[in-house]
């Protein structure tokens, strides 16, 4: 499938901010299954934008704003191309996962942060869901993404982020975040490494995750895990839908939590309160579509320097450094 995809968020301040700097993580990425044909970034008002892969293998659009704003708008813009994900065809016995070797190389995805600590609640159904699912590491995972699909309600505004996994689990609701977490939170309980992957999915309903009939869709961003598995790789799942993932599902990129790939972060000197309005456009592309197209350039990382200004720093005026974070949930 080809998507074109537009990321749009504006911030509106009280008064007006004298400089802010940001972090933009809304490329899809490129691998074996994914590829991105064409993408940029352009901020009002006109800033510099600096491109950098960061240590989870994420494209970041690091850019400030240096002179008086009373609104910044940010539109990401990509085309991409994706494939259907292969499965495993193996199922290695749970024993497996404690290798040294497997241990050392996912290392980074069996360790507890502040979205995925957990407590003896979540310990103990996710060994209930290992006794239920048997002796391999397949059919573990996939007892846990079950669980978490079916014990969870889809609840958009029921949770904040940076709530705790435990809480999410004896409140039984969340959104996609949460139900990413619970997932990771288990399967690294168990020994299994797991990691939490920022997104895009075509839909009409982010609640099941149904196909659109639809050309257009207007969602927010997406959040699904994807565990280890010895001598495989990764199994990408989706609890919030139930759902393998497939080629409706487009990755911008993986971390340990939320944290790792928060779609934009930063931070703003002026007045205290500030809104926020993110929303996305997907296009999927049809034969007639792709066949008036161009040619894509793929892989393009670099903004158009029509697209981009640069303005010389104002005077640094008395004021608070308020931290702004951008919590995109569905």
């Amino acid at each position: 499938m080809r998507f074109d995809v537009s990321y749009r968020t504006v911030f509106t301040y009280d008064e007006a901010a004298s400089e802010s700097q940001n972090e933009l993580r809304a490329c899809p990425a490129t691998d074996a299954t994914q590829r991105l044909l064409d993408y940029r970034v352009t901020v009002g008002p006109g800033a510099r934008v600096f491109s950098y892969v960061d240590a989870w293998g994420t494209r970041v659009d690091s850019f400030g704003v240096r002179r008086p704003h009373t609104a910044m708008e940010v539109l990401a813009e990509a085309s991409v191309e994706t494939h259907p994900r292969p499965l495993p065809g193996a199922a290695p016995r749970i024993e497996a996962v404690t290798a040294w070797d497997f241990v050392d190389q996912h290392i980074h995805f069996l360790q507890r942060d502040r979205h995925t600590d957990h407590g003896a609640a979540v310990a103990e159904v996710a060994r209930r869901q290992r006794e239920l699912a048997g002796d391999d590491v397949v059919s573990t995972v996939l007892a846990v993404h079950r669980f978490v699909g079916t014990h969870l309600d889809y609840a958009p505004g029921t949770t904040e982020v940076g709530i705790e996994v435990e809480d999410v689990l004896s409140g039984g609701k969340g959104v996609c975040q949460d139900f990413a977490h619970l997932a990771v939170a288990m399967c690294r309980s168990l020994g299994i490494p797991a990691r939490y992957v920022s997104g895009y999915l075509f839909t009409d309903d982010d609640s099941s995750g149904v196909d659109s009939l639809y050309d257009t869709v207007v969602v927010q961003t997406h959040a699904w895990f994807e565990a280890a598995i010895p001598g495989w790789g990764w199994l990408s799942l989706d609890p919030t839908n139930g759902q393998v993932v497939g080629e409706r599902h487009v990755k911008i990129g993986h971390g340990r939590s939320y944290d790792d790939v928060q779609p934009l972060r930063g931070v703003f000197l002026g007045p205290a309160s500030s809104q926020v309005h993110p929303q996305v456009e997907i296009r999927r592309m049809s034969s007639e579509d792709l066949w008036r197209a161009p040619h894509a350039h793929v892989g393009v990382g670099t903004v158009p320097t029509s697209l981009v200004t640069t303005v010389p720093r104002p005077p640094r005026p008395l004021g608070t450094l308020q931290q702004q974070q951008l919590q995109q949930q569905q």
